[in-house]
């Protein structure tokens, strides 16, 4: 029989979540688009949400994770700054590390 081990990591700070996988993903759309616009399309969520979600990080985190240019002519933009790609860095590593971590667990009752 094959058995799979299934979690999801989050980091909350004042418990609330500060980042987790969702999150996670809005800052690399946004890593990868240079809009908040545009990383809530390709994730399907509403602005209204992403913008929450963004707001809610910035608020609590360290430092600024995102910098955003008010829109125009030419549209707004959005961008990580250096400890935002930091941060995002961090938590894949830790969600890396963390799955590694159960399939060696995994292993204990495999031959059970």
């Amino acid at each position: 029989m094959s058995y799979k081990i299934k979690s999801r990591i989050w980091i909350e700070s004042k418990n609330k979540v500060f980042l987790g996988e969702g999150r996670v993903q809005l800052l690399k759309a946004i890593d990868e688009t240079g809009s908040l616009s545009k990383a809530a399309k390709s994730l399907n969520i509403s602005y209204k949400k992403a913008w929450g979600l963004i707001d809610s990080v910035n608020k609590s985190a360290k430092q600024p994770v995102t910098i955003n240019s008010i829109g125009g002519k030419g549209g707004g933009g959005a961008e990580l700054t250096d400890y935002g790609k930091t941060l995002v860095n961090a938590f894949d590593h830790i969600n890396k590390n963390c799955w590694e971590f159960l399939d060696t667990q995994l292993e204990k009752i495999k031959d059970l």
